[in-house]
C-alpha cells in the first residue's frame, strides 16, 4: 500500500488486458517497453505453428471485427437488488437478472469467472421477427437504458431482424458471438454449454462455436423431436426435429452419477455389475474368440455368435473364470440371464474413473439419441405453462424434461446452472424440481431481457393480459419471475401435503427462492475526461466528483455494486455490523468489509482494522477531504494485515 488508498475499479472485467497478461506470462520475451506485445517476436517464439498465409479456413461475416470491440468494451453498469420482487432474498442463492444479457454477462465476469458448471440457452432461432437486439453494439448499455425508459433516448431502440434484411445471418451472428465468448469465460474447466436451435442457423452456430470453444471441444449434436404433427411446408418435408448443440471445456465428462446397478453377493466383498461379454468383431476378424464357451460347473455350452465373438479367447477364458470375472446363468438366483456375462467390480470402475477424470465418481455415458418419453416435446412444455398459469402465456416453451435430462447428466448436486436467454424460466423449474427429486442444491442464474409485450399482437395478447391481471409491467421478464414463483409455491404445497417421513428431520432444507436484480447505470457518476474544457462544463464535472452518487440510490444498491465489482458473487453472505457507532457490512465472513458511512472517523477505522478483514472498501466522500485521516487509515489497515484498502 502507498499512503493513499486505491480506487475501486467500477468497470467490468477487462478481458483484453487479461489475455495480454496471460500472453506476457507465457512469453515474457515478447514484452516491449510499456508492457505491450511484439507480435513479430511472438511469431518467432511460436515458430512454424503460426499461420501467416492470406487464405485461411474459417468463418467471416460483416461485423465480426466489431464483435471483438464489443467484447473488449467494459460495462459501467450495475445490477440493482429488488428484494420486493424476490422470494427469500436474504437466504437464497438463485438469481433472476432482468436486463440485456450482453451487459449482464460482462458484469458477471469478475464474480462468476470459471464457476458455472453448465449453461443451457434457447436463443432466438432467427426466423424473422423472433429476436430484438441493439443496432449500435458500442452503445449497448445506453440503448438498453433508453429501451427500458431509464434515461431519455434519442430514438435508439432494440429492433427485430427480418428475412428481407441484406445481413440477415450476419446480424444474428453479431448478436450471438460476444455472448457466447463471454459465456465461455464463466464455465468451469469441466463445464459445458448446450444450445437449442433449429435448422435456420445451426450450421452457422457450429462454425461460431468451433472458433470460440475449439473444434476439439465439440461434444455432440442431440436431435430433439419437438413435435409429431406433420406440417405443410416447402418440399413436402415436415421438419419435426430441432437440435441441441453442445461444446465443453477440456475437463468435461457427461454421464449420470451412480446410475450403474451393482450387486452384492456373499462370495465377494466388493460389489459388482454385469457387462457384455461379446464384441462387435466377426468370426473372421477374431477367429481365436469364436468358440463354444462351456460352463465348468454345469458343462452347459454357449456357442459364439459369428457376428459378435466373445471378448475373451479360448486360451484366456479359464484364467478369467478363475478370477471370478465370468458369470454364467444359474450362478446367482437373483439374476435373470440366459448367456454368460463379464463381471466388473465397483473398485475397478472407481480406479478407471480416478485415472480418467481425477475422481472416484462413476458415471454412465450418455447417447446423443434423446429418450423421447423422458425429454418430452413442445406440447409438454405448453401443458406445463398452462398448468401453472391457467392459460398459454408463453409460446413454444421447452419442456422441463428436456432441461432435466441435460442438467442431471452434466452436473452434480451443488453446481451452478446458467441460462441467459431465460424465456419463461423452464431452466429454473427444471433445477428446482430436480433438486426435490434427488435432494440436490443446484443453483440457477437466469437472465432475461424485459422485452415489451404488445396487447394488440395476437401472439402476445394472452401474456400481456396476464401481466395486467397481476399488476406487473407488460414484459417477458415478468412472466419469467412469476413462473418461478408459482413453481416454488407448487413444490412447497406438495411438501406440506405429504405425510411426514422419518427422514425429514435429517433432510437439508432446499433453496426455494431467488434474488431479483435489474440492470441499471452505475450508482456512481463517472468522471468524463472527454468533455469540452470550458469553465461551466468543468465546474459541473467537479460537482460530480464531489457528490458522485446518483440520486435515489440506496445503500443496498451501492453495496451490491461494490460486491460485484470486487469479484464477490451476488449471493455472498452479508452481515451488518455496528462498529464505533457506525454501520459496516461484513462480506463472506470478513473477507471484505464495506463501509458506506458519509462521515468516517479514526475510531471506526481502528475498529474495522481490529477485525482483520482481508479487504476494505469505503466511500471516498466519507473522508470529507481529510487527507490526513485517509493516510492514517492506510497505515492502520497495513499494520493489521489488510491486503487491500480501496475507496469509491
Amino acid at each position: 500500500m502507498t499512503d493513499q488508498p486505491e480506487k475501486l475499479d467500477l468497470r467490468s472485467f477487462d478481458i483484453a488486458e487479461d489475455k495480454r497478461q496471460e500472453l506476457l506470462r507465457l512469453f515474457p520475451e515478447v514484452r516491449t517497453e510499456g508492457g505491450k506485445i511484439d507480435f513479430e517476436r511472438l511469431r518467432l517464439a511460436l515458430g512454424e505453428t503460426v499461420d501467416v498465409g492470406k487464405e485461411r479456413y474459417g468463418m467471416n461475416w460483416p461485423g465480426k471485427a466489431d464483435c471483438f470491440k464489443t467484447i473488449q468494451v467494459p460495462s459501467l453498469g450495475t445490477l440493482r437488488p429488488c428484494p420486493e420482487e424476490s422470494v427469500n432474498f436474504d437466504t437464497t442463492e438463485n438469481l433472476i437478472i432482468e436486463g440485456d444479457n450482453l451487459e449482464v454477462l460482462k458484469l458477471l465476469q469478475k464474480s462468476y469467472l470459471g464457476k458455472v458448471k453448465m449453461i443451457y440457452i434457447d436463443p432466438p432461432y432467427n426466423t424473422g421477427n423472433d429476436f430484438i437486439y441493439p443496432d449500435n453494439y458500442t452503445e449497448s448499455l445506453q440503448t438498453y437504458l433508453e429501451y427500458t425508459g431509464q434515461v431519455d433516448g434519442n430514438g435508439k431502440k432494440f429492433s427485430t431482424n427480418t428475412d428481407t434484411d441484406g445481413r440477415f445471418h450476419s446480424k444474428w451472428l453479431n448478436m450471438m458471438y460476444p455472448r457466447l465468448y463471454l459465456a465461455r469465460n464463466l464455465l468451469r474447466e469441466d463445464g459445458a454449454i448446450f444450445v437449442s436451435l433449429d435448422d435456420t442457423e445451426s450450421s452457422q452456430l457450429h462454425f461460431l462455436m468451433n472458433e470460440i470453444f475449439g473444434e476439439e471441444n465439440f461434444v455432440g449434436v442431440f436431435p430433439w423431436r419437438s413435435r409429431t404433427a406433420k406440417a405443410d411446408v416447402p418440399f413436402g418435408v415436415s421438419k419435426d426435429v430441432e437440435w441441441v448443440i453442445s461444446y465443453a471445456k477440456p475437463g468435461f465428462f457427461a454421464g449420470r452419477m451412480g446410475e450403474r446397478k451393482y450387486y452384492k453377493s456373499e462370495d465377494y466383498k466388493d460389489r459388482w455389475r454385469l457387462s457384455d461379454l461379446t464384441t462387435n468383431k466377426t468370426a473372421e476378424q477374431r477367429p481365436n474368440s469364436f468358440f463354444v464357451m462351456v460352463n465348468p460347473k454345469t458343462q452347459e455350452q454357449y456357442p459364439s455368435d459369428p457376428t459378435r465373438t466373445w471378448a475373451v479367447t479360448q486360451d484366456t477364458f479359464f484364467e478369467y473364470y478363475q478370477k471370478g470375472k465370468i458369470v454364467f446363468p444359474g450362478d446367482y438366483p437373483f439374476l435373470n440371464i440366459t448367456k454368460p456375462y463379464f463381471r466388473v467390480f465397483e473398485s475397478e470402475d472407481k480406479e478407471k474413473a480416478l485415472l480418467k477424470h481425477g475422481t472416484e465418481e462413476v458415471r454412465m455415458s450418455i447417447s446423443t439419441y434423446l429418450p423421447e418419453k423422458e425429454v418430452g416435446r413442445t406440447e409438454d412444455g405448453s401443458k406445463e405453462i398452462r398448468s401453472l398459469f391457467g392459460s398459454q402465456v408463453f409460446s413454444y416453451p421447452k419442456p422441463v424434461g428436456l432441461l432435466q435430462f441435460f442438467i442431471k447428466n452434466t452436473s452434480q448436486k451443488d453446481d451452478i446452472i446458467l441460462d441467459f436467454f431465460a424465456g419463461s424460466g423452464t431452466t429454473a423449474q427444471a433445477v428446482l424440481e430436480l433438486n426435490k427429486q434427488d435432494g440436490g442444491n443446484r443453483k440457477f442464474i437466469l437472465v432475461q431481457l424485459p422485452e415489451q409485450l404488445d396487447p394488440n399482437d395476437n401472439d402476445q395478447k394472452t401474456a400481456s393480459d396476464f401481466c395486467d391481471s397481476i399488476g406487473k409491467p407488460r414484459n417477458i421478464a415478468e412472466i419469467t419471475k412469476e413462473r418461478v414463483r408459482r413453481v416454488i409455491k407448487k413444490l412447497n404445497d406438495e411438501d406440506a401435503a405429504r405425510e411426514p417421513s422419518l427422514f425429514d428431520e435429517n433432510r437439508p432444507e432446499q433453496d426455494r427462492g431467488f434474488r431479483v436484480f435489474k440492470l441499471a447505470e452505475s450508482n456512481f457518476k463517472p468522471w468524463n475526461a472527454g468533455v469540452p474544457h470550458d469553465e461551466k462544463v468543468l465546474a459541473q464535472q467537479l460537482e460530480l466528483h464531489i457528490d458522485h452518487i446518483r440520486q435515489g440510490r440506496t445503500q443496498e444498491d451501492i453495496l451490491y455494486e461494490i460486491l460485484l465489482k470486487s469479484g464477490f458473487p451476488l449471493t455472498a453472505p452479508v452481515e451488518r455490523l455496528t462498529l464505533a457507532g457506525k454501520t459496516v457490512y461484513s462480506v463472506a465472513e470478513g473477507a471484505l468489509f464495506i463501509c458506506l458511512e458519509r462521515q468516517l472517523t479514526l475510531e471506526l477505522i481502528r475498529a474495522m482494522a481490529e477485525r482483520r478483514p482481508e479487504r476494505v472498501v469505503c466511500l471516498d466522500e466519507g473522508f470529507a477531504g481529510n487527507d490526513q485521516l485517509k493516510a492514517n487509515a492506510v497505515q492502520v489497515f497495513k499494520t493489521k494485515g489488510v491486503t487491500s484498502f480501496k475507496t469509491v
